[in-house]
C-alpha cells in the first residue's frame, strides 16, 4: 500500500508570510457557530502566495498564464527529489552542482530538499536561504523542467529583491518560460532517501490568479 506524506504548511493566524505590504497577514474569523447557527463557517483573509503555494507565470510576467490557465496534468506525476541538505545557508547552487545531482536525468517535475523549512519562524528563513544561480535556472529550463518545487521561500538570491539592481532574475527566467514554481514546501524529511516520488500539488483555482495556496502531497510506493 502506498504512503501519502503531507508536504504542506498549515494555514493559521500568525504564520510566517513575506514581510511586505503586498503579502497580507493571515486572518481566520469564525462566523457560523455550532451552538448558535448550528453549523461552523469561517472567513479567510490570505494572499495568493501564502504558505505552501504555487507561482503562476503572471506573478512576474506581463501577459503570463494565470493559475486557472495552467495545465492541471502538470500538478500530478513523477517527481525527482534532490537532497541538497549539504548546502550551507546563503549558498548558491550553480549549474555544475545541478548537473552533478541530476546525473543525466531530465525530469518534468523537480523537488529540491534543503530542509530549510526548519527555519520557517525566523528572519533567516528569508535572508539566508540557499538559492540557484541564474545559469542554473536557465539550465533547468533547457532540460525541460516544468514544475520546480523547493522547501525555501524562493529560487532567487535573497539579496535580489524588489529594490535591488537585479530584481528576482530566476523568477523571470523560470516563469518567463512557463516553469511553475512551488515554494514554502515542508516536511521533506518524511519522504526518506527516495530519489523520486509521485508529486500531487493542487492549487486553488483562482480566476486570473498570479498564484495560489496549494495542498502539496508526496505519494511513496
Amino acid at each position: 500500500m502506498s504512503e501519502v506524506v503531507d508536504l504542506t504548511l498549515t494555514l493559521r493566524e500568525g504564520m510566517t508570510t513575506f514581510p511586505v505590504y503586498w503579502h497580507p497577514l493571515v486572518e481566520i474569523s469564525q462566523l457560523g457557530r455550532l451552538h448558535y447557527e448550528k453549523r461552523e463557517t469561517r472567513k479567510l483573509v490570505l494572499g495568493t502566495h501564502t504558505g505552501t503555494h504555487m507561482d503562476a507565470p503572471r506573478h512576474f510576467i506581463v501577459g503570463g498564464k494565470t493559475i486557472d490557465e495552467l495545465d492541471p496534468a502538470l500538478f500530478v506525476g513523477d517527481c525527482v527529489l534532490l537532497n541538497m541538505t549539504d548546502f550551507s545557508p546563503f549558498t548558491e547552487v550553480c549549474k555544475a552542482d545541478m548537473e552533478q545531482r541530476l546525473a543525466g536525468r531530465t525530469p518534468q517535475r523537480l523537488m529540491l530538499r534543503f530542509d530549510w523549512s526548519d527555519h520557517i519562524n525566523s528572519t533567516e528563513y528569508y535572508t539566508d536561504h540557499p538559492f540557484l544561480s541564474e545559469e542554473c535556472a536557465q539550465y533547468l529550463v533547457e532540460i525541460g523542467v516544468k514544475v520546480l518545487a523547493m522547501d525555501t521561500p524562493m529560487p532567487d538570491n535573497p539579496k535580489n529583491g524588489r529594490n535591488s539592481d537585479n530584481d528576482s532574475p530566476n523568477h523571470y527566467i523560470l516563469l518567463g518560460k512557463d516553469v511553475i514554481l512551488v515554494e514554502y514546501v515542508t516536511n521533506l524529511r518524511a519522504l526518506g532517501d527516495v530519489e523520486s516520488f509521485e508529486l500531487i500539488v493542487l492549487p486553488l483555482k483562482i480566476h486570473e490568479g498570479d498564484g495560489a495556496p496549494v495542498r502539496c502531497l508526496g505519494r511513496l510506493g
